[in-house]
Parts: C-alpha cells; sequence; structure tokens
C-alpha cells in the first residue's frame, strides 16, 4: 500500500524547494543592481577592466533624413574603407561634452508624453564616451564591450583611430530586440595592436526620439574572456530562463490539457492549459523575431501586451477553482472586463484605439486587475481556510510585487539595470499551482482509499451477515430434511412394516396363521426394517455398494429358502442423484424382486447382473423359474408397484417371462438424472430362463 503521508511530504518539499531556488536567483541577481545604487557617481574612468559608472556624453539634434544617413553610413562602411561624413560623426569640440554618470534613463512620460517642439529636430543622436587602458599596460588579446541593459534605437559603437571613426558594432538587425537583449561588441584584434601604447577612445551611439523614453545601462569594458561569463549569465537570466519557462508551460499545458480531455468535470486543467498558452503568446518577443512592418509590430505588441490580461484572468479562474464555492457573476464581469479592454486597444487606426497603447499605461491597469484579484482570492483562501488556495493567494501576492517591479522597470523610473521578474514569478506561480494539483492528487488518493476501506468494511459486513444467513437457512435445511426423512421413515413403517405386523397381528389372534407363516411374516418384517435402516447407511452415491449391503441382508434368507445366488456384479459409475430416499427404493424394488422369486418362481437359482451401458446403468435379476403368463401379471398389483418406483427414479423397469422359461427383470437407472432412458414396458416376445441370457 502507497504511503500517502509520505507521498505528500515529498512533493510538498519539491515544491518548497522549487520556490526557494526562485526567491535565491532573484535575490542574487538583484544584489548587484541593489549595490550599485548605492555606490557614489563616479567620473569617466580610464578603465581597467571594470564596470563604467559614468561617461563623456555629447547630444546631437538630427532630422529623420540625418537618422537615414547616419544607418546608410554605417551600412556602407562595413567591410569597407568608407569613412563617415563630418556632421554624423560625434562633436569634436570639448564644450559640448560633460559627464553624466551611468545608467543614463528618461522616464516614460504618460500618455506617450508631448511630441518636439514646432521647428524642433525630432531626433537626437546621444554619443557616450569612454576610455579603455589596459592594466599595468598589458593589452588582452581582445577587447570587448558588454552592457547589460540598452532601451533605444539602433545603437552603434565607434571606435576612434588614426583615419578617424571605425564602427566596430551595429544593431540595426537586432534593433526591435534591443531594449531586452544585452549589448555585446567585441573590438577587433588590429584595434588592439594600434593602441597597444595608449587607450582606447571609444563612443556608444544612442539613437533617440526627442522627449522619449530611453535607457543607457553602464558599460564593462575589458578582455573578452573577462566578461563573456558576465554576457552569458546576463543572457540566460533576461533571455533562456523565459525562454525555458515558456516551454516548460507549454509541455505542461498540454499535459494538462490531455487530463482535461479524459476528465471534462475537472475545469481548473482547461483553465492552467489555456494560461499557459496565453504566457507562451506575452513572450513570443523572447522567441521571434519581431515584425520589420510597422503595422506588424503594432499588432504584435498589441498581442502580447493584451495576453498579459489574460493570463491573469485565467490564473484568477484557476485559483478559484480551489475555493468552496464558486463566484460566476464575478468571473463573468473580470472576464468581460479583459475582453473590452482587449478590443479598445486594438490597433485598427482611425480613431481606434479607444484606449492608449503605451505598455505601461496597459500593465499599470494589468498590476490593477492583479491587486484585485489577488486581494479578493487572498481574502476567500482566508475566509475557506483551504491551504491550496492560501499558497496560491500568498505566491500571487509575490508575483504581484515582481509584476509591479517590472511596471516600474518598464516606466524608466527606477532600477534601470534589473531584469523583468515576470518570468520568475510565473515560475513561483506554476509552483504553487503544481503543489495544488499535487494536494488534489493526494486528496483524491486519499478519497478512494478512503472509499476502498469502506467499501470493504461494508462488504465484510455483509459478508458476516450472508454467512450468518446461510447457516441459518443450512439449519433450516437440516431441521426440514430431518422433518422429510422422519415423515418417510414413518410412512415406509406405516406402510410396509406396520401393515404386515398388524395383519400378522390380526391373524393370530382370530388363529387363522400357524407358526411358520408368523415366522415368515416377521423374517419379512425384519427384512423391511433392515433395507429401511441400509438406505440411510452412507454409500457415496455408489450403486455397487448399495447392492452388495443387500446381499449381505438377503443372503441368508435365500439359501433357507433353496437358492443359489450367483453374483455377476461389475463396477458403475457413481450416480450423483443417489440419496438415501432413492437408495431406499432401489432395494424396496429388488427386494420384492427377490421375494416374487423365494415365493412364486419354484427356483433353484437366482443371477444378480449389472451392467455399464455409458448414460445409463442396468441392474437384471433372473431366475430359472416356472415363469408366468404376462397377460395375468399385467393386472397385479406388485408389477404396478416396480413400475412407479422405477419412474420415482427416473429410470424404466422391464419383466420378461413366460411359462415354464423363467423370468428375467431389467431396472435401468441413468447416470445423469436428465439422460434418457428406454421407455418403460412389459415385454413378453423374449423370454428367457437363466441359462440363456446373454449380457
Amino acid at each position: 500500500m502507497v504511503d500517502l503521508s509520505r507521498v505528500e511530504r515529498s512533493c510538498a518539499v519539491l515544491v518548497w524547494a522549487c520556490l526557494l531556488a526562485c526567491l535565491l536567483v532573484c535575490l542574487l541577481f538583484m544584489r548587484p543592481a541593489l549595490a550599485q545604487q548605492v555606490r557614489p557617481s563616479e567620473l569617466p574612468p580610464s578603465s581597467v577592466g571594470d564596470q563604467a559608472h559614468g561617461a563623456e556624453l555629447a547630444v546631437s539634434a538630427w532630422s529623420r533624413a540625418d537618422l537615414e544617413a547616419w544607418w546608410s553610413a554605417l551600412r556602407s562602411m562595413d567591410g569597407g574603407g568608407v569613412s563617415l561624413p563630418a556632421h554624423l560623426q560625434p562633436p569634436t569640440e570639448a564644450q559640448r561634452w560633460s559627464r553624466v554618470q551611468l545608467p543614463d534613463t528618461k522616464a516614460r512620460p504618460p500618455g506617450g508624453g508631448p511630441g518636439p517642439a514646432a521647428g524642433q529636430p525630432p531626433y537626437e543622436m546621444r554619443w557616450y564616451r569612454l576610455r579603455y587602458a589596459p592594466p599595468q599596460g598589458r593589452w588582452p588579446t581582445s577587447v570587448a564591450l558588454y552592457m547589460p541593459r540598452l532601451v533605444a534605437m539602433a545603437a552603434a559603437v565607434l571606435v576612434r583611430t588614426d583615419e578617424g571613426w571605425r564602427p566596430i558594432f551595429d544593431n540595426q538587425l537586432g534593433a526591435r530586440e534591443q531594449w531586452v537583449r544585452p549589448l555585446w561588441a567585441v573590438f577587433p584584434s588590429a584595434l588592439t595592436e594600434l593602441h597597444s601604447n595608449r587607450s582606447i577612445e571609444l563612443v556608444v551611439a544612442v539613437p533617440v526620439l526627442r522627449r522619449s523614453f530611453y535607457s543607457v545601462s553602464t558599460g564593462w569594458l575589458g578582455a573578452r574572456e573577462d566578461l563573456e561569463p558576465k554576457v552569458r549569465r546576463r543572457w540566460m537570466m533576461q533571455i533562456g530562463v523565459p525562454q525555458a519557462t515558456g516551454l516548460t508551460l507549454v509541455v505542461l499545458g498540454c499535459f494538462s490539457f490531455a487530463l482535461w480531455v479524459r476528465r471534462r468535470s475537472e475545469p481548473a486543467y482547461l483553465l492552467f492549459a489555456l494560461a499557459t498558452v496565453a504566457w507562451l503568446v506575452r513572450n513570443l518577443h523572447y522567441h521571434l523575431d519581431l515584425p520589420r512592418t510597422e503595422a506588424g509590430l503594432r499588432w504584435f505588441w498589441w498581442l502580447t501586451h493584451a495576453s498579459m490580461s489574460w493570463v491573469m484572468l485565467l490564473t484568477f479562474l484557476f485559483a478559484l477553482r480551489f475555493a468552496q464555492r464558486r463566484f460566476a457573476p464575478l468571473e463573468r464581469l473580470a472576464g468581460g472586463l479583459v475582453l473590452g479592454v482587449s478590443v479598445l486597444t486594438l490597433p485598427l487606426g482611425g480613431p481606434l484605439p479607444l484606449l492608449p497603447m503605451e505598455p505601461v499605461w496597459q500593465h499599470s491597469l494589468n498590476a490593477l486587475l492583479g491587486l484585485l484579484g489577488t486581494g479578493f482570492v487572498g481574502l476567500i483562501a482566508l475566509r475557506d481556510g483551504s491551504r491550496e488556495l492560501r499558497l496560491i493567494a500568498l505566491c500571487l501576492g509575490l508575483s504581484l510585487v515582481l509584476g509591479v517591479h517590472d511596471v516600474v522597470l518598464l516606466a524608466g523610473l527606477a532600477w534601470p539595470e534589473h531584469i523583468y521578474l515576470m518570468p520568475f514569478a510565473t515560475l513561483i506561480v506554476v509552483a504553487s499551482f503544481l503543489y495544488a494539483v499535487q494536494r488534489r492528487y493526494i486528496g483524491a488518493l486519499e478519497l478512494v482509499e478512503r472509499l476502498n476501506l469502506e467499501q470493504a468494511e461494508r462488504l465484510r459486513q455483509q459478508s458476516e451477515e450472508l454467512q450468518a444467513q446461510h447457516e441459518r437457512l443450512r439449519e433450516v435445511e437440516r431441521q426440514q430434511a430431518l422433518l422429510l426423512e422422519r415423515q418417510r421413515l414413518m410412512q415406509d413403517m406405516h406402510d410396509g412394516l406396520g401393515s404386515s405386523l398388524l395383519s400378522a397381528m390380526v391373524a393370530v389372534e382370530q388363529g387363522s396363521m400357524d407358526q411358520d407363516k408368523v415366522v415368515e411374516v416377521l423374517r419379512e418384517c425384519v427384512d423391511d426394517l433392515r433395507l429401511v435402516i441400509d438406505s440411510l447407511e452412507p454409500v457415496g452415491h455408489d450403486l455397487v455398494s448399495l447392492l452388495a449391503t443387500m446381499r449381505y441382508r438377503l443372503g441368508k434368507r435365500l439359501q433357507v429358502g433353496g437358492l443359489t445366488l450367483e453374483w455377476d456384479v461389475q463396477d458403475l459409475p457413481p450416480l450423483a442423484w443417489l440419496e438415501p430416499p432413492d437408495a431406499l427404493h432401489v432395494l424396496r424394488l429388488l427386494q420384492e424382486a427377490l421375494s416374487n422369486v423365494l415365493k412364486h418362481a419354484r427356483a433353484t437359482r437366482v443371477r444378480m447382473v449389472t451392467r455399464n451401458h455409458g448414460s445409463y446403468v442396468e441392474i437384471r435379476v433372473e431366475d430359472d423359474g416356472q415363469g408366468f403368463d404376462m397377460e395375468t401379471a399385467q393386472r397385479g398389483r406388485g408389477l404396478k408397484s416396480q413400475q412407479r418406483r422405477a419412474q420415482r427414479l427416473g429410470g424404466t423397469v422391464r419383466v420378461d417371462s413366460s411359462a415354464g422359461q423363467g423370468t428375467r427383470l431389467s431396472l435401468r437407472l441413468p447416470v445423469r438424472r436428465g439422460d434418457e432412458t428406454p421407455s418403460t414396458r412389459l415385454d413378453v416376445t423374449q423370454p428367457g430362463p437363466l441359462q440363456q441370457a446373454q449380457d
């Protein structure tokens, strides 16, 4: 038997281990970012391969044509010797450069903010200048630049050479994913050799829309082999974990959907499967390249932002399935609100969307919805006292905190170098869901086990009752059998022994019976009494044993009567139906046949024969006496009595006799009561004496 308490404890330990692991990962990753917030500001360093918290900044106002020319020039310089036009290069005037602390962030204005003033260029190029000198003058084989986060338009990295500014990194192809991917630029080894005796001056060119949101993190300059582990860790936390989480949820969702197909009465499985699909849509930007058209990009971001609302709705509906009662009106209201917001934010153009498409605004609504939903789930959990629902409410609250963190990060209000933590919040919520499902599964097992025990107990009680009833029924049957047997014996003694004794007594009283006759009657009465007693002896359905008992009882009487008994008895199959009443009929029938031989046949020999004919057995009594006329005998009572006894046994009796030819009586009994036997008849066509009888 499965120890359910051990299974439950093991699953609980596993779930809590997952939760603690997620929390530790989040805290370990947040620690450097939190530490950097309290470090004092620094001037642009002559980097020694460490983190740069400051840079020199210059800003250039550009038009759309300037921006297109810039990107075109970068593409034309890729692999060629073309130089940047002078007006597209970083400023050379020293007064235009000022020191700025990194990370440098501009928060998102509410509703997208006002556009550029009339006559002002719509774009600006922000030049962040850094310098790198190797520690102790020893240049590494390859130098690299790593920036954890850069949210802007397509950025580029330029290095000053003797011929001018040379681009070493151009992110035009990955500009749409730049906000979620770290910047990683590797310097060509030729540049390292050119600057072997001096520092490297580089510029990170960040084009932004004027008065719009941007975020430039701190930069790391140093040996490539030293910075690559940082990039891999950042990539894993920022890209790998969300991708793995999304794919894992898809697998769990498919499994949950398969469970729902088999158990349609459990909507929680379907809700979980739909929530995983919505979460996969929410994180499509981690798995797919963004569309290259403006319309496609708008629809893509609408789909991912709107799906977050559906994730939260399905999550709350799933959580409420563990409550003691349903809240159908509230669930329909929440579903209608999410559907309405999704429709009103459709990027259809014209007067629509009726609501602004700013992601901060949408996710703020999601946070409000999450706050209300989490509060309601927490209230229900406290009221109902469900352990699963309380854990889900706690994890939803923690996820809400992480979601607010992401909204603040998205708005650019704080923590500019943090990663988005909702993927980790998803792991926490999924862990709570798995714990709840595990508890439900264990509960189902316990219920089945309890029902099995109850059913076993009921079966035991019913078995005992049936056994008692069976014992009572057997006792009743035994008493009834005794009563019937007593009545049968009384009837037999009354009809046979009693009648003979009464007749003899009357004859003696009247003086009409001599002593020899009285002795003969008494001997017949004793033989009849012995037959009744022998019929009660257990013979195991063995007809041969019954005949042997009769031979023992009647042998002396036959010998006194001058008859020689020839015993030609072969083995016979057991007769399953042969019970004491049937045995008495057989004995009486054969006794009457032998008595007739003694009294009337004037025979010297009598032969007892048994044969097995497969479906029936045959017993024959043959004598060499004077025989009798069958026409006269058929009107007698003796043969009719023998026929009645044979019919009660389910068999037949046949008597063959003629004057001077002896008599043969044949009793045929079925091996099974259902078998057919030849019909009862008296035949005088082939009478035969004892000497001519054939087996």
